[in-house]
């Protein structure tokens, strides 16, 4: 036991975020739980245009937070995202169903549905532009990585032309 207890003792626990930044850790698991309470809005609305909007958001911020939980340093450019977007987009989709199932024919709930649909739509967009410009500063280092690579390999004769063409660039 004792010999156990020595060997045991000289391992560290992984570091986690929960261990290491609490206060990400509350907003992320948030994160989660207001991610799930948008899917579970999900059955219950009618268009299936906005239902597919919803899917892709539930899916993208599933991403968003992913990305966050391997590298922390990017949440510094999501405080809205977290602290506002999230939490909004709900409130308008709650109660986007609860006029939908009302069956408001209104000019004014006709009028709500509209704008709703809408700002669903440009939010899918926008999240989707959110995690792209996560992902941004790797895809430009792996770009420059690629080149050169492409450049070693053609001057030690393992390749004639460029591996790179087609790729966009102008070589």
């Amino acid at each position: 036991f004792g010999a156990g207890e020595l060997v045991m003792s000289g391992i560290k626990p992984k570091p986690t975020l929960k261990n290491t930044n609490i206060s990400l850790y509350k907003k992320l698991e948030l994160a989660k739980k207001q991610n799930k309470e948008i899917g579970a809005l999900i059955p219950k609305v009618e268009s299936e245009y906005t239902k597919a909007n919803l899917k892709e958001i539930v899916a993208t911020v599933d991403k968003i937070i992913k990305v966050v939980e391997k590298e922390p340093k990017k949440e510094k450019r999501l405080n809205n995202f977290f602290d506002y977007y999230l939490p909004v987009l709900i409130k308008i989709v709650d109660k986007y169903d609860e006029i939908e199932n009302q069956r408001l024919v209104s000019s004014d709930g006709k009028n709500f549905m509209k704008k709703a649909d809408k700002m669903i739509e440009e939010t899918n967009k926008a999240f989707q532009m959110i995690l792209s410009s996560l992902y941004q500063k790797d895809i430009m280092d792996v770009e420059a990585d690629l080149k050169v690579y492409d450049m070693m390999l053609k001057a030690d004769g393992i390749v004639e032309d460029s591996l790179m063409k087609g790729s966009g660039d102008d070589e």
